[in-house]
């Protein structure tokens, strides 16, 4: 009996291959690797308390852009950091100034969103760190902000040094820095798709961008630099 692939999953590209630099294997070790080490070091310096959680949730999805992502812009030290911080600090404030708790989680997202975005630091998963403290239960609710923040600043720390440490190790450089692209003599004709394919087959870094959407990208800017050469 046959079956087919259902097309929402047949239409989604494959980001990346399993092996090689920028294969999806490597990450997911070093991702494994980080949150043992993060999780490990962090039940050991936190203090014993059976209240206070030695891991953030939100942790996991950091480490996906950090190990996999990494030229993402989302994915460098100061999004993973102050993205966490910054979002901790708005859900905490929505928190304690807003009594009605759906309205308190829109809030906190929404603004760690903006507070993110204006200090340059925007990081996906620190969208489910804004929502801790208003999701928190009424126990935890009780507690201070060091319920919060002191796992998260180890987390986060710990995270960006395995980060670091890891991407030395593979060869890569993060933070990441671009490569400069090389200038051509002179325009030399149309971008055909099978160039693209030949540049992505090399390219050493997984980039955050599918690559039809790269292709119409080029093809924009190929047909601009026409038009300008034209007029």
């Amino acid at each position: 009996m046959q079956t087919s692939t259902p097309h929402f999953v047949a239409a989604t590209p494959q980001t990346m291959p399993a092996v090689g630099h920028s294969g999806w294997l490597p990450g997911a070790l070093g991702a494994m690797l980080a949150i043992a080490l993060t999780g490990w070091a962090s039940h050991l310096i936190l203090p014993s308390n059976p209240t206070l959680p030695w891991l953030i949730a939100p942790m996991g999805a950091s480490a996906v852009l950090v190990f996999l992502l990494p030229a993402s812009p989302l994915s460098q030290p100061w999004p993973v950091v102050g993205g966490h911080l910054l979002a901790a600090l708005t859900g905490l404030a929505c928190h304690a100034l807003v009594p009605l708790p759906w309205l308190a989680a829109a809030l906190a997202v929404g603004l760690s969103v903006a507070v993110m975005s204006m200090a340059r630091c925007l990081h996906a998963p620190a969208g489910g760190t804004a929502l801790l403290p208003v999701l928190a239960s009424p126990a935890v609710s009780t507690m201070n902000a060091n319920y919060l923040l002191l796992p998260l600043v180890l987390n986060v720390i710990l995270m960006v040094v395995c980060g670091w440490g890891w991407h030395q190790l593979s060869g890569h450089s993060w933070p990441h820095r671009p490569v400069p692209a090389p200038i051509p003599a002179a325009w030399v004709g149309h971008i055909e798709d099978a160039d693209l394919d030949a540049v992505l087959e090399e390219w050493d870094e997984v980039l955050d961008v599918s690559r039809e959407d790269l292709l119409a990208l080029l093809h924009a800017v190929e047909t601009r630099v026409r038009a300008r050469a034209l007029s």
